[in-house]
């Protein structure tokens, strides 16, 4: 395959698809969803067969546990598909709406429009069902989609997109909409970042490694974070059994997800008290635990933590645990070593809680919850198309609004500038 032509063909035929569905109806886009939804309740036996064939290649391949697990497609995960596809086709549609529309003296009205971005390049790895989620959001956001999976999910992916592709053709909006790109080759990645005449913007979703590549690389606008450096910090006072769940939680709901917590911040006053308690819940669940001095002299079995490990996503059952004077060194530490991912405190006091809020520089900050939420299926998106560290255009879980820009629109009734 000539890996290059195949892109730009690609890329092509989403350009002009991604004009089709911007002028398409919302009903139409929505209609698209919900089809796809129900080709997909009706291939869950495909589904599985193919997620089986690439569950058995990546063990034979040597999968790490953390990868393996984001790669599964379980019935509970596919059922989390479906809802999610019905959430977005229920959203709001953003597209055409006029926000701040107000009256100049010359009697035009300004405002601004919300439009689509156009196409969206989405480069993923292991987790088959984000291919439903990004291709949900981009059309229901008027765009259309390119979608390069990692080689793991191959087999998922392609038969998710043939449920996808009949879904469009149902609604009568172009294959074209959303493309699964159907080779392993990693000259794919390239070429896909560096088409700016054909890719609006790129959305990356996956380890470091490959995040550092698409900035470096890329020649198209990322929508992007780095990794998951997420912190819980146990404030003074606060409830003991709200902060133990809520640890816990954040750390073992699933280890390989950008989202959990991989440092543990504990307030002093709190130390002596939280940190057997937390240890022992560690212990039952496998997490190894790295402290600082303090945390070790209060837990033998803790392993001395190094200033890589402030530093870490672990994407596995290893803990970095700190002692901290208070709430002070609580967000020094935080703005020193969090990615700008998520954070969070346990706390009774609102004053400090809201401190914490306002000073705490990453793009979700939580008070009493779990940083586990911080995904945009939980806070109410359908779903997400990825997490966003950036200060610009979009930041924290990206929904549909994060997929579309605005653009200043004036109306006049002849008005001519004098």
């Amino acid at each position: 395959m000539d890996v290059e032509q195949y892109m730009m063909q690609l890329g092509r035929a989403a350009r002009t698809a991604s004009r089709q569905v911007a002028a398409s109806s919302t009903a139409a886009r929505n209609e698209a969803l919900l089809a796809t939804r129900d080709a997909l309740d009706g291939d869950r036996a495909a589904l599985a067969e193919a997620n089986a064939e690439d569950m058995s290649r990546g063990r034979s391949r040597g999968l790490e546990a953390p990868l393996l697990d984001r790669l599964e497609l379980t019935p509970a995960r596919i059922d989390t598909m479906l809802e999610g596809l019905a959430q977005v086709a229920a959203l709001p549609d953003p597209v055409g709406s006029i926000t701040d529309l107000n009256t100049r003296p010359s009697g035009i009205q300004v405002g601004r429009m919300r439009v689509p971005l156009g196409v969206i390049g989405i480069i993923y790895e292991s987790r088959p069902n984000v291919t439903v989620e990004a291709a949900s959001l981009c059309l229901k956001a008027g765009n259309a989609t390119i979608l390069r999976g990692g080689s793991e999910a191959l087999a998922s992916n392609c038969a998710i997109a043939a449920c996808l592709t009949r879904g469009l053709e149902a609604a009568g909006l172009p294959a074209a909409a959303v493309q699964v790109v159907e080779t392993a080759d990693r000259a794919a990645v390239s070429q896909l970042i560096t088409m700016p005449d054909y890719v609006d913007v790129i959305v990356p979703r996956g380890g470091k490694g490959l995040m550092e590549r698409i900035r470096a690389e890329a020649k198209v606008p990322v929508i992007k974070h780095l990794d998951g450096v997420c912190h819980v910090y146990i404030d003074d006072g606060a409830d003991e059994e709200m902060a133990l769940a809520i640890a816990v939680n954040a750390k073992t709901q699933r280890y390989g997800t950008c989202n959990t917590m991989e440092t543990l911040l504990v307030a002093q006053s709190m130390a002596s008290g939280s940190l057997p308690r937390l240890a022992a819940a560690f212990a039952t669940a496998g997490v190894e635990l790295r402290g600082c001095e303090q945390t070790c002299a209060l837990l033998p079995d803790a392993i001395p933590a190094t200033e890589d490990d402030w530093h870490e996503e672990y994407l596995g059952p290893i803990l970095a645990v700190k002692v901290v004077s208070g709430l002070d060194e609580a967000i020094a530490h935080i703005n020193t070593y969090s990615s700008l991912h998520t954070d969070a405190i346990v706390t009774r006091d609102h004053g400090r809680a809201m401190r914490f809020l306002r000073e705490v520089d990453s793009s979700s900050v939580m008070v009493n919850a779990s940083t586990r939420f911080a995904d945009g299926f939980e806070y109410g998106l359908g779903a997400e198309i990825g997490i966003s560290t950036d200060k610009l255009h979009a930041r924290g879980p990206v929904g549909l609004e994060g997929l579309t820009s605005q653009k200043y629109v004036v109306l006049g009734a002849g008005q001519v500038r004098t």
